[in-house]
């Protein structure tokens, strides 16, 4: 049996592509052998999802920090305005500034590094950015 999760998403899926339940069935059998989403197992659920895709269904992005963006004093705005520039630019989540972070200060998240420690992360993303040509 697969997750709730994907479960949830398959029926997302089919409600915003409008597939009619006959259609939806066909669609089960047809790429994975089966007559309900119950019946899909782990190995089979991506290819439901990938045929919904080719089919035109785009999942509806998340955060894949699972969290908003920092909200940083005034004083420390400018610099963490530069640190979510960069990472939009690389198309990265605020998860991998809080990667950093831990790696580079052993501090969980973004958000308590002091002025200096946050400067520097900041250039460190700027160095990034540099080397992938940016």
């Amino acid at each position: 049996m697969i997750h709730r999760g994907k479960l949830a998403q398959i029926h997302i899926a089919k409600a915003q592509l409008g597939l009619s339940d006959d259609e939806y069935r066909a669609l089960l059998g047809r790429v994975a052998g089966v007559s309900s989403a119950k019946q899909l197992t782990n190995r089979n659920v991506g290819a439901v999802i990938n045929e919904f895709q080719r089919l035109g269904w785009t999942p509806k992005s998340t955060n894949k920090a699972g969290r908003k963006a920092p909200r940083p004093p005034r004083s420390r705005a400018a610099v963490m305005g530069k640190v979510e520039a960069l990472l939009a630019d690389s198309n990265r989540p605020w998860a991998y500034a809080d990667g950093m972070a831990q790696r580079m200060f052993s501090v969980d998240r973004i958000d308590w590094l002091d002025d200096d420690q946050l400067v520097r992360l900041m250039q460190g993303l700027v160095i990034d950015a540099k080397r992938r040509g940016k």
